[in-house]
């Protein structure tokens, strides 16, 4: 089955089940050294995984490695151009679950990115950012403590589904003729736009299916947290893109409100039932008053949409979720993209898992991650129902290769995503407390330590820092 790799002589295979994976004791996991600092970054991780599942678990479980190639690496082993062979492929999808470091987007024709290839082959449509603050990191937000995010953003639609055509090519040139010659002009509401002659053109595909596995995995973690973190909120451009980034946000709602319907309750719905339960005497048109603002102001048709709204609420979850029931439910809203990049700094608490398309949740993850210290600190996971990979959120960094001084932080943390995946919470927990005690101990890598204050010198080396964090299990 494998040309130029071997699996491990012992260990079980992990498999999926509902979209859950079933973890043996001495599960095979796959791994991806990474480019560049790579070879410095994933030492320090196996050994800090490997260290916390002992002291978690002495002799009764054990990861057993699977070393298989991608990128730079994998172009040394298996010749030119083949950065992702297919001994890897083979391994990830027999094996269920790998992790890897960072990887070189090839430069030219063929992959665009190892990475978005990965979670297409694979059918990852979950990308999942964690972003949360341990104390001592530095950063340039003011309260980086308040913000405790997870993102979970589409994985496999939006435009990084990668369709496009150049400018002036004859395909291009095919689209644009048919978009302002038949398309266009045949939607009224589209009027007498037209599309440059001169345009590059891509498309911006969001489907149904792909918009609500998405937000289930965002539910299903949702009833994971803490009561007073239990919230999911939407996030979208649907008042400009109605068709595609505002069906995303009305197929979430549909979702949430057919499968979780005795969990959740929306935001609208949360005002009806709170204004009803204040005044219980309330009439339908003062409660559809009270929860849209210009009420007064809209036609008959407008308000008696909204009053039939009110009734519904009452009429189906009155009994339910009303008299503060609703409180003790998964709080489910929406937000637009950018008012809530302007709301993850001013208001970053009232936040907790963040629900959105592919392109808003790229600028989304690494925005909430430079609050909490930058990319150096933050993990990532790429999750579908069979399969799940997980990975360093930043770039190789060649210059730095080989140096031991590199910060192994989003590794080691992906890692730890890997453990609460695998449902391994003892071992997450003894490496989560491991680097939040080495952060306050002013025992960090140069990248945290050049931006402390005063300046923590000399800075850790990469292997050092990893032991620092197993010293504090």
């Amino acid at each position: 089955m494998y040309e130029k790799i071997t699996p491990p002589t012992v260990g079980s295979k992990i498999t999926f089940k509902d979209g859950q994976p079933i973890i043996p004791d001495d599960p095979i996991i796959p791994f991806i050294r990474g480019d560049g600092t790579g070879v410095d970054i994933w030492p320090a991780t196996e050994k800090v995984i490997n260290a916390a599942v002992q002291a978690a678990y002495g002799n009764k479980r054990k990861i057993n490695w699977f070393k298989i190639y991608a990128g730079d690496e994998a172009c040394e082993k298996y010749g030119t151009y083949q950065y992702l062979p297919q001994d890897t492929l083979n391994a990830i999808e027999e094996y269920g679950i790998a992790i890897k470091g960072p990887l070189t987007t090839p430069v030219g024709g063929g992959i665009r990115s190892l990475n978005v290839a990965l979670r297409q082959i694979f059918e990852l449509y979950a990308c999942v950012r964690p972003c949360k603050y341990y104390s001592g990191t530095p950063s340039p937000h003011k309260s980086p403590e308040k913000l405790d995010v997870i993102v979970y953003r589409e994985n496999t639609e939006d435009i990084y589904l990668g369709i496009e055509w150049r400018e002036g090519t004859e395909m291009a040139q095919k689209i644009i003729h048919l978009l302002n010659t038949d398309l266009i002009p045949g939607t009224p509401e589209h009027g007498k736009k037209q599309i440059r002659l001169d345009s590059g053109i891509g498309i911006k595909p969001i489907s149904k299916t792909g918009s609500q596995r998405l937000v289930r995995r965002a539910m299903q973690h949702a009833l994971r947290l803490p009561p007073h973190k239990q919230q999911v909120t939407l996030v979208h451009k649907g008042n400009i893109m109605k068709y595609t980034e505002g069906a995303f946000r009305d197929w979430g709602y549909e979702l949430v409100t057919m499968e979780f319907r005795d969990k959740c309750v929306t935001e609208r719905e949360s005002w009806i039932l709170d204004n009803q339960q204040k005044n219980p005497d309330l009439s339908v048109e003062e409660n559809a008053r009270r929860i849209e603002p210009g009420y007064d102001a809209l036609t008959p048709d407008k308000q008696q949409k909204i009053c039939q709204e009110v009734r519904a609420v009452l009429d189906s979850i009155g009994e339910s979720h009303g008299n503060g029931k609703w409180q003790q439910k998964v709080m489910v809203n929406d937000r637009i993209a950018d008012s809530i990049f302007q709301q993850i700094q001013t208001r970053p608490d009232e936040y907790s898992i963040l629900a959105t398309m592919n392109l808003n949740g790229d600028y989304l993850s690494d925005a909430a991650a430079a609050i909490v210290g930058g990319l150096g600190m933050g993990p990532g996971a790429n999750i579908g129902d069979n399969c799940a990979i997980f990975e360093a959120t930043h770039g190789t960094a060649p210059k730095h290769a080989g140096l031991d001084r590199i910060n192994p932080g989003s590794v080691i943390l992906s890692g730890v995503m890997m453990l609460e995946f695998m449902k391994w919470q003892e071992a997450a927990d003894a490496i989560k407390k491991g680097i939040a005690r080495a952060i306050a101990d002013r025992a960090v890598t140069y990248d945290l330590a050049r931006l402390m204050e005063p300046p923590v010198e000399p800075p850790l080396k990469c292997s050092e820092f990893a032991q620092a964090i197993i010293d504090r299990f």
